[in-house]
């Protein structure tokens, strides 16, 4: 139970930042119509079986009465928050081997300060040769140094780490003999209304009854969750089906598909 002495509603402000690292009373307190006992933030030491951020948020987003599927900014925010999570664990900083001699003293000894004082002037759009000696340094790292994050989904880092995985397939399997774009359709799907929520789909008819476009647009927008979950269930019949692909083994099933048996496939998703 709550203690009676908590208020119902914390509106804090300052001017520091709240942190998002270790801080169980964040969302709780952004989101008090999704939390409304002001438990079941994330990052909770008290925990008896820890949990990471990403599998509670899948947790939330998959909760049969939709409140967090549907709501308006919690799905934007967490994974913000995601992202940015990742690219703080997972950026590594790269430097020609010619150059590392020379630019690896001056990255350990350049200062918080001079990187903020380098940054405003940017920000202003100033002329970089004002900048002191010492700030000036931070320019030339941008130049010598380069950012390397290809496990932040849709960065520069992680579309090349893509292109060079599909040229070593190439490479080892030879050309793709098949290009396939697939675009299922979760607005005029009898598949995605059942998933969403809609009994009176009748899937074993081959043609059922559908609300009218409007209300379909409505409730695809309303709920990309499960037009995210319709979309991964669409693939995995296609390859399961139609393609003859065994996903738990990694290999083409014994009868194969309508090609045939599959060797390989490489697939991304815009």
């Amino acid at each position: 139970m709550k203690p009676t002495n908590v208020p119902d509603l914390e509106i804090p402000r300052g001017k520091d930042p709240v942190t998002e690292y270790a801080n169980p009373k964040l969302f709780p307190s952004m989101f008090p119509t999704l939390f409304p006992y002001g438990i079941g933030g994330f990052d909770d030491s008290t925990r008896a079986v820890p949990i990471s951020f990403q599998k509670q948020v899948q947790y939330f987003l998959d909760l049969p009465d939709k409140r967090f599927s549907e709501h308006r900014s919690f799905l934007f925010v967490a994974l913000n928050i995601h992202q940015r999570r990742t690219a703080h664990l997972h950026t590594a900083l790269t430097v020609k081997r010619s150059r590392f001699e020379y630019i690896a003293p001056k990255l350990a000894n350049i200062s918080a300060d001079s990187l903020a004082r380098a940054a405003r002037h940017l920000e202003l759009k100033r002329n970089p040769a004002e900048l002191a000696p010492d700030d000036r340094e931070v320019l030339t790292l941008l130049n010598e140094v380069s950012s390397i994050n290809s496990h932040i989904p849709g960065s520069a880092a992680s579309k090349l780490h893509v292109r060079n995985e599909i040229r070593a397939y190439m490479g080892y399997f030879g050309l793709p003999h098949l290009y396939l774009t697939m675009n299922p359709s979760a607005k005029h799907s009898p598949i995605f209304h059942a998933m969403w929520g809609d009994e009176a789909v009748d899937l074993s008819q081959r043609f059922p009854d559908l609300v009218d476009s409007v209300t379909r647009g409505q409730r695809l927008a309303s709920d990309p969750v499960t037009g995210s979950d319709f979309f991964s269930f669409s693939l995995d019949c296609l390859f399961r089906d139609l393609l003859g692909w065994d996903k738990s083994k990694g290999q083409s099933t014994p009868q194969g598909g309508i090609f045939g048996k599959m060797r390989a496939y490489y697939g991304t998703a815009e």
